[in-house]
């Protein structure tokens, strides 16, 4: 085997690919990213633009394949789908030519399982959830290592404990914390690109509720027809970290790109779990309810409720979230990976 380590990058959301360039930036010669929507990574890394695996024309994925024979071992195999073959052709003719010492999974339980078929070791990113199916279980039993990228208190009480024997916690995968100083009276929202319920309506009642603050909102949202003036829409941002940093109160859902950031600067959260498989941001959201370290909602609360909602988050121990974070996550990250490859 050869020293390359291949990082294999899902397309759902942006929390996959940020954590992925995080990490092989401490050593861009060794790892090569792997995934769909890749063409367009700057230098220095390396890469693999895969063809695309989803059924949908508008690029949505909902992780289901509608397959009536597919094996429990594996999640989503789509029969009679060229990108499907195109993509597995593309990572077996890099695994013959390259030989890597490892791949990293973040995540799919098929690359999990064709680079075990390659002869390749795997090291497989765990999230959040209830993931005891048997795929993921198969793709846990075959990794040599497995990587969660959020603090140990953010797991399930309840993992079985060969599971937690085989991890290694990663949390701080994320851009650094410190930055401007806070405005308290800025209200961030941040909506992801895996998918929200937040919409313009929704955001527009709130900032009427609260006319002495200033509410701005990053990410993709349905526009409302009338915009308030304490309503600033941004859409996405190259400096989302820094956004974060000076808000005085973020509100978002429980993605570990979002929580990370929020932990980094130790911000008061308002947290809205949204739907995801497997219960990953329900499951998340839950743990930080017993730490104490956030405000979690079930569902966006009616316009009158916010400035309750926000006094509450601004009086939350804000060392309670920052105690989640490691300023030197990335550095670790990698250097765990480096390790676990070169056994």
């Amino acid at each position: 085997m050869s020293g390359a380590i291949g990082y294999y990058v899902h397309h759902h959301g942006q929390g996959h690919r940020q954590r992925a360039m995080a990490i092989a930036a401490h050593a861009p010669n060794r790892f090569t990213l792997i995934g769909t929507g890749l063409a367009d990574l700057p230098e220095p890394f390396r890469r693999i633009d895969l063809a695309d695996d989803r059924l949908t024309k508008d690029n949505t994925f909902e992780g289901f394949d509608g397959g009536a024979e597919r094996p429990d071992a594996l999640h989503y195999a789509p029969i009679a789908h060229d990108g499907v073959r195109a993509r597995n052709l593309a990572m077996v003719e890099w695994i013959a030519r390259e030989k890597p010492a490892a791949i990293v999974v973040d995540v799919s339980v098929e690359t999990a399982m064709l680079a075990r078929l390659c002869a390749t070791p795997t090291i497989y990113v765990r999230l959040a959830g209830h993931r005891n199916d048997p795929a993921h279980l198969d793709a846990f039993r075959g990794a040599r290592a497995l990587l969660s990228p959020f603090h140990a208190d953010l797991d399930d009480p309840e993992m079985a404990d060969w599971i937690l024997a085989k991890t290694r916690y990663a949390p701080g995968l994320t851009g650094p914390g410190a930055a401007p100083r806070p405005c308290d009276r800025v209200v961030l929202v941040v909506v992801g690109a895996g998918g929200s319920v937040i919409d313009g309506e929704r955001l527009a009642a709130a900032a009427r509720s609260t006319p002495d603050l200033r509410w701005r909102v990053i990410g993709s949202v349905k526009p409302a027809p009338v915009v308030p003036d304490n309503l600033k829409m941004l859409g996405w941002v190259s400096d989302a970290d820094r956004e974060i940093a000076q808000a005085g109160v973020v509100i978002g859902a429980a993605g570990d790109g979002v929580l990370g950031a929020v932990a980094a600067a130790a911000r008061p959260f308002v947290c809205l779990p949204e739907p995801r498989p497997y219960g990953e941001q329900v499951a998340k959201g839950r743990r930080l309810r017993a730490l104490d370290a956030a405000v979690v909602l079930d569902k966006w609360p009616e316009a009158a409720d916010w400035p309750e909602v926000l006094e509450r988050a601004r009086r939350l121990d804000r060392q309670r979230i920052y105690a989640l974070h490691d300023s030197q996550g990335t550095e670790k990250a990698a250097a765990f990976l480096l390790e676990v490859a070169g056994r």
